[in-house]
Parts: C-alpha cells; sequence; structure tokens
C-alpha cells in the first residue's frame, strides 16, 4: 500500500497552482487532529498490516511552514505500518525550510525531500509567484546534505512564456551546478489550470516542442534518464516509487484536506472546505470507475512512463494498432511490452488506442 498525506497551508498562493492551499490562520492543531483521526480511520478501513506501506508522500501546499513536531506524531502512528526501507518523502520550499527542520524530519523518518524551485531565474520566479531567490535554491540544497538526507528532488517548471533557448540554458547551467547535490529531478511543462491566477491567460503558456524537446535532451545529457514525462532520476536507485506506484495503478490511501485515495475500481475524495474537513475528516465522497475509464487512464499512465503496456491487458484491436505503431518507431515491443519512445507524444498515442 501507498500512502500520500495532504497539507494545504502556504504562504502565499503561486500564479499557476491548482492544488487546495490556504494560509495558515492558527489551524494546525486542529487539522492535524483532525488528521490524525483520518489516518487512523483508514488504516482500519483499508486494513493496513504492519509494514505494509511501502511509500509515504506528505506534499502541498507547503509542508515545510509547518513545525517539525507535528509531523512527529504523524510518524509516530505510522512506524508500525511502514515497511522496511519505505520511502517516505516530504516536499519543501527553499524559503520556508530551515536545517534545523530538516535534521528533525530526517530523525523522524524522513528519507526523502522534494523541494520546489521551479526555476533559478529571478524574473521567472517573479512571474510564476514565488517568494524565494536562487540563493536560497543553492543554500537549501547544501542543508539537506548537511542534514544527511541521501534522496533529493528539484523541480523545475518549463514551457512558460519567459522560455526560450537563452532563458532553459541559463536552468541548464544552475542544475549543472547543484546536480552533485540532487539525486532526482521533476521538469514539469507549464499547465494552464482553471481556479488559478494564470486561469484563461494561454498565452502564459510557451506551447514549443523543438524548446521541450532541448530541455529534456540537455538534461539528458548532465546524467539524468527520463523515466516518466516529467521525472528524471540519476540511476534507477533514485527513481521516485511513491509516483511510480500511481503510474502502476497500484492501490493508495489520500489523507488531509482535497486528498484522493485509489483501490481497485474506486476513488476515494476528502471533503474540500478546510472547516469541514475538521468537523467530519473521515468522509469520502466515492466515484465508481466503470473499465472504460480503467482502461484509458491504463494508457495513459503506461505510456508516459517506463511502465509501459502490457499487451496482455490488451485488446485484440488495440494490440493491433499498438503493433502497427511498433512499425512507425512511435512504439517499442520487448517481452510483451509496449514502450513509448517520446513521452511528449503520450497523450495522442493514447488517444489514438483508445
Amino acid at each position: 500500500m501507498h500512502l500520500y498525506i495532504h497539507i494545504p497551508f502556504c504562504e502565499s498562493k503561486c500564479y499557476y497552482c491548482s492544488f487546495t492551499s490556504l494560509k495558515k490562520k492558527n489551524y494546525e492543531d486542529s487539522y492535524f487532529n483532525a488528521l490524525k483521526k483520518d489516518l487512523n480511520f483508514q488504516l482500519n478501513f483499508f486494513n493496513i498490516k504492519k509494514k505494509s506501506i511501502k511509500t509515504v508522500f506528505i506534499g502541498g501546499g507547503t509542508p515545510s511552514i509547518i513545525q517539525a513536531k507535528y509531523y512527529e506524531e504523524i510518524f509516530k502512528i505510522l512506524e508500525p505500518f511502514l515497511a522496511k526501507n519505505s520511502e517516505n518523502t516530504c516536499e519543501a520550499n527553499p524559503n520556508s525550510t530551515s536545517l534545523e527542520w530538516l535534521k528533525e524530519m530526517k530523525n523522524f523518518g524522513f528519507n526523502r525531500i522534494s523541494f520546489g524551485a521551479q526555476s533559478f531565474h529571478p524574473e521567472k520566479l517573479k512571474f510564476l509567484g514565488r517568494i524565494h531567490s536562487q540563493d536560497m535554491i543553492f543554500k537549501v540544497l547544501e542543508n539537506a546534505n548537511k542534514a544527511n538526507f541521501k534522496n533529493i528532488n528539484l523541480d523545475l517548471i518549463y514551457d512558460t512564456k519567459m522560455d526560450n533557448k537563452k532563458m532553459l540554458e541559463f536552468e541548464l547551467f544552475n542544475l549543472k551546478k547543484i546536480k552533485p547535490l540532487i539525486t532526482h529531478l521533476s521538469a514539469y511543462n507549464l499547465s494552464i489550470e482553471p481556479k488559478t491566477i494564470f486561469a484563461k491567460k494561454e498565452s502564459f503558456k510557451k506551447n514549443a516542442p523543438y524548446l521541450m524537446n532541448f530541455f529534456i535532451k540537455n538534461i539528458k545529457k548532465l546524467g539524468f534518464f527520463q523515466y516518466e514525462i516529467s521525472n528524471f532520476a540519476k540511476n534507477k536507485t533514485y527513481i521516485c516509487k511513491h509516483n511510480l506506484a500511481y503510474w502502476q495503478g497500484k492501490a493508495y490511501i489520500g489523507c488531509g484536506l482535497s486528498a484522493i485515495g485509489f483501490l481497485k475500481n474506486q476513488r476515494f475524495y476528502t471533503i474540500k472546505n478546510l472547516k469541514d474537513y475538521i468537523a467530519n475528516p473521515t468522509f469520502r465522497d466515492i466515484e465508481k470507475l466503470n473499465p472504460q475509464d480503467l482502461n484509458l487512464e491504463y494508457l495513459f499512465l503506461g505510456l508516459r512512463s517506463c511502465v509501459g503496456l502490457n499487451e496482455k491487458k490488451l485488446d485484440n484491436t488495440t494490440k493491433e494498432k499498438a503493433f502497427f505503431l511498433t512499425k512507425k518507431r512511435k512504439l517499442i515491443y520487448k517481452n510483451g511490452i509496449f514502450y513509448n519512445t517520446n513521452y511528449l507524444l503520450s497523450d495522442e498515442i493514447a488517444l489514438y488506442l483508445s
């Protein structure tokens, strides 16, 4: 089993962000009390056995603006259920992460940290609504290494209207400088989402495939290998096991405001209003997925990652189309699995196969 926990609090709202995030306003105690009830209930509901949770991912929001002591209580609940060598990740921002906080989190049992940098360029950071500087990125990575984190991710965003070859070369230059300090990179092309400050501002996205290919190609030249459309690791040891579980269609629990869980053919949604969640943290709205929904999701997730498509899970028509794409060198067929050769085309290929 895998577990996601959402921390909805932020210092400020980034202009592109569609995740649930709110100002703290002294809700930490009541929120974490609700979260503990939610977590205990879900562990029981899913009948989670001891030592069976393989990954934990705490995301946000900005988990690093919450004092470490709150996570200690969460970890005490989880400890009996964590598998040996479980991957335990927490997201953090450069401007709100101290060395002391990192050391405490490491002592609790977190062994992977993920920093939302998004860019090294001051003007691009400002454009995205980020409130940290380039220097803060370098400093927080140094501190994570001092705190003895061996698995460190950095997030970047590209394909914004500010991105041209010169801008991407600037990002790559700085990425090369910090390469010894990280083990993993997530590079997301900008998505314009509803209910964000960027909503309906389609011109803020570049939509330049040649620049996307340029950026990805040069990330690989730095020594990272791409195993998903937005994810790169120094080697297979550092592939994010939590995200890989999503792409493999594994079951996972979601706890916290606006969190989502998944089991077999059902999705479980928590409440989206903070006060309502605090009042009733164990409530779940359940969505039942039909075979067509599950099949389409299988195609999309497999084609955008190293997971690929198992021919045994494809009907005859889809399999025929897949073999046709191997002749066109759009897919590779190996040991009963179809693999995508260009993740940037994953959505188009999935729609063709569906």
